[in-house]
């Protein structure tokens, strides 16, 4: 995380000064080495009818300094508590604070409370998603052999990359420690909705039987399934015939593909990180992640959530 600053009253009679003499907001940025959105901002907000005057510019900042720390109390900042401790990201809190509340809470100022809190021996950032380093993979040539009648993502309709309708899902297995056990993750493209459930091996047979226990009951819900290349997608045509729906592979080792998929799956790994056996894990394990993301508002949704989406949106009809 960035380490944020104020503008102090000397910076600003340099801005004043520069801005007088006709240099650009870019140039003015580089001279007081802030950002030139810093500069941009602050034009902005503290230029009033005379002008941008450095004193009056500084005690308007500081006096909305004073009136935004007022503003938000003990009350907000328990609610903020309460959405850290289920896992909301400090952007998911302040999005969701202020479209369903109208409670304006900069995430950066939210990382800055977590900070305090750990300074001082809280837990609040236990709750933060890790970050993992990516590994670059070289080489694209495929091992796991060719699966029968499997149909392109290139033969996939254009409707499904408008994200336009829902019921275009994307199918995944995250395997075990030591290949204990997998984790069958669905997730619907245009809501984000996501389903999970463990099973004892990644096999055909079980994913096949997973996936339809998962999906069936959404079967008015359901008309693409995309997955990889792996061979536990290897029943897709009885998966499709049973959901009457399409099933699709993406090219091997293009994983941005199911990007929705893809993303998902780091979110679930901060709940079943890469040292779970999912042989051990239960279905209400896997159900209660599954409903934690689903109830968890997503910037990418306005900070609505999947849930929300996915049963309050109409089904679009293919064109």
């Amino acid at each position: 995380m960035r380490n944020y600053t104020q503008l102090t009253q000397e910076q600003r009679y340099q801005i004043s000064a520069m801005k007088r003499i006709g240099i650009c907001p870019s140039q003015i940025a580089k001279e007081v080495g802030v950002h030139r959105a810093t500069i941009g901002r602050e034009l902005c907000q503290n230029t009033g009818e005379r002008g941008y005057r450095p004193k009056q510019a500084h005690e308007k900042a500081v006096q909305r300094r004073r009136q935004g720390k007022a503003r938000i109390g003990a009350e907000s900042w328990a609610i903020v508590e309460e959405k850290l401790r289920q896992d909301w990201s400090p952007e998911q809190v302040s999005g969701w604070l202020k479209k369903k509340q109208g409670i304006r809470i900069s995430h950066e100022w939210i990382y800055q409370y977590v900070l305090a809190d750990k300074c001082a021996g809280g837990e609040l950032h236990t709750h933060l998603r890790c970050q993992k380093k990516r590994r670059k993979r070289y080489g694209k040539r495929d091992y796991r052999g060719k699966i029968p009648n499997r149909v392109s993502i290139a033969e996939r309709p254009a409707l499904v990359e408008r994200w336009e309708r829902l019921g275009d899902w994307e199918v995944d297995t995250l395997v075990g420690k030591a290949h204990h056990g997998a984790l069958v993750s669905l997730v619907e493209r245009r809501s984000r909705f996501t389903l999970l459930q463990p099973v004892d091996q990644c096999l055909a047979d079980l994913v096949s039987q997973a996936m339809l226990s998962l999906l069936e009951p959404l079967a008015g819900k359901v008309h693409t399934i995309t997955g990889d290349n792996g061979k536990e997608f290897a029943n897709h045509t009885r998966i499709a015939e049973a959901l009457h729906a399409a099933f699709y592979f993406a090219h091997p080792y293009s994983a941005w593909e199911r990007g929705t998929n893809e993303n998902t799956n780091g979110l679930i790994r901060q709940y079943f990180p890469k040292s779970t056996n999912f042989s051990n894990t239960t279905f209400k394990e896997a159900f209660a992640v599954a409903d934690k993301l689903n109830h968890r508002p997503r910037k990418c949704l306005d900070f609505l959530t999947p849930f929300d989406v996915f049963y309050q949106l109409p089904v679009a009809l293919e064109s």
